[in-house]
């Protein structure tokens, strides 16, 4: 059980202080134990309060923070902190509000209000195939999902909701669909920082910029698509800042996305990375296997509808994909149009042996040579069995479902012919190798067991 504790009570901080811990190591140390993503995200903007002989008081910023760390980390934040010092058996939690500072603003007049709400509702296209229920969610994107959902129902819980990630990773489905989801209650703006830029200029040409000021600060919510573009453009940076601080001031909800986290954007003013870091920042990871084939499988389905195909993709055929494409998720999807364009030319799934030529540009070229050899060790290794023993003529089940496994595998991952895979099974005739294809493929369909020992023997040659 958990020794970190949401903090109820404050009475309790009327003890004793004594041996003040050194923060600043402990906040380095977190950041070695934690890796920097986690503690730039997470642990950086946890605050020491109060320090007592058997406890420690420390701060979040918000409730939300408090309780995913108290979630996921307590542990290792306890034993941290009693590394410094011993006696520390417990840490409390209290949650630290944020004093707005009172900024002069240029509020646009109320009269135009009424324009503004038009402009947008012909200005925002948002994408109506990126919804909430379509974001296939994994342990990779978890946090972006929840964060992006909550702020649809409580507004400016953290603010703003800064999300990166490397490029085809589902941030801008993300703020698309938190665009779909508030657009028809509240005013918001959803806007690459591109597209930003060309408003601002056309504004200075047009000498607008009153009208730019009003257009872009009266939104309830504004989403800023790639803000790593601002990078080195001072005079678009200037008045970005003015509008980030106008909306803040103004209770509205930022929403903002960058291929890098607010540390690391290069020339970038240091005041507006400041104000990036000052709500929640979260990253989305490569999608792991399982995720790749829930998004593989989901877009599948809705082309399938889409388009009234009526063809389908053999289960090896999405494993494949999820294990070979790694770049992307946009990537992914591109791998798999391919492969339904060759299905519907063809009007069947394609083989292993064809996705391979069909992807050849896409597949990562550090994947190691694969033969048949290679595959009766790996095969023999995840069921712990002497290589002799699985290649011997003994029909026992423990040793002949390991060795169908490894026919099964080289007829799909090599070149090698039916009759050349039999020889490599001591000299099995090439009906045996069909046999054992024809038994794995249905076991794969029918008992769990077989399908993830296949799918964890194909991840160490895949």
């Amino acid at each position: 059980m958990s020794k970190i504790l949401p903090k109820q009570n404050t009475d309790i901080l009327l003890a004793k202080e004594e041996n003040l811990l050194n923060w600043s190591e402990i906040l380095s140390e977190f950041k070695k134990n934690f890796g920097n993503d986690i503690y730039e995200s997470w642990i950086k903007n946890i605050n020491l309060k109060k320090e007592f002989n058997h406890y420690v008081v420390l701060s979040a910023p918000t409730k939300f923070v408090r309780d995913w760390i108290v979630s996921r980390y307590a542990d290792k934040i306890l034993d941290i902190i009693k590394n410094f010092k011993k006696s520390i058996e417990r840490i409390e939690f209290l949650i630290e509000e944020n004093q707005k500072k009172s900024i002069k603003l240029e509020l646009p007049d109320r009269k135009n209000v009424t324009l503004i709400e038009n402009s947008l509702t012909n200005y925002n296209r948002f994408n109506s195939n990126n919804r909430f229920d379509n974001f296939m969610v994994g342990e990779s994107n978890e946090l972006a999902y929840t964060a992006a959902r909550k702020i649809c129902i409580q507004s400016a819980h953290y603010n703003p909701l800064f999300i990166y990630s490397p490029v085809g990773m589902g941030k801008t489905h993300l703020l698309n669909a938190i665009g779909l989801e508030v657009g028809n209650t509240k005013k918001a703006m959803f806007i690459s920082s591109e597209n930003f830029m060309y408003h601002f200029i056309k504004s200075i040409k047009n000498n607008e910029m009153v009208k730019f000021k009003d257009f872009f600060r009266m939104v309830n919510v504004f989403i800023i698509d790639d803000i790593q573009f601002v990078s080195g453009k001072e005079a678009m940076q200037e008045e970005f800042f003015h509008t980030f601080n106008a909306l803040i001031e103004r209770g509205s909800q930022i929403v903002i996305s960058s291929s890098k986290p607010p540390a690391d954007l290069d020339r970038i003013q240091e005041r507006i990375k400041s104000r990036m870091s000052g709500g929640l920042v979260i990253d989305i990871q490569p999608p792991d296997f399982d995720l790749k084939i829930k998004i593989l499988k989901n877009k599948f389905k809705e082309i399938k509808q889409n388009f009234r195909e009526d063809y389908d993709l053999g289960e090896e055929v999405f494993e494949f994909l999820a294990t070979e494409v790694t770049s992307s998720i946009r990537e992914l999807i591109g791998a798999l149009n391919r492969v339904l364009a060759f299905s519907k030319i063809n009007t069947k799934s394609p083989t292993i042996y064809e996705c391979k030529k069909i992807l050849k540009d896409f597949i990562n070229s550090n994947n190691k040579s694969i033969n048949v050899e290679s595959i009766q060790n790996l095969v023999a290794a995840h069921f712990n069995l002497n290589i002799k023993e699985m290649l011997s003529s003994r029909r026992s089940r423990s040793l002949a479902r390991p060795r169908q496994i490894a026919m099964y595998l080289a007829k799909q991952y090599t070149t090698n012919s039916l009759p050349d895979i039999g020889r490599k099974f001591s000299n099995r005739d090439h009906t045996t190798v069909i046999h054992a294809v024809k038994k794995i493929d249905e076991l794969i369909k029918n008992d769990n067991d077989i399908r993830q020992s296949v799918i964890e023997i194909k991840k160490k040659f895949l």
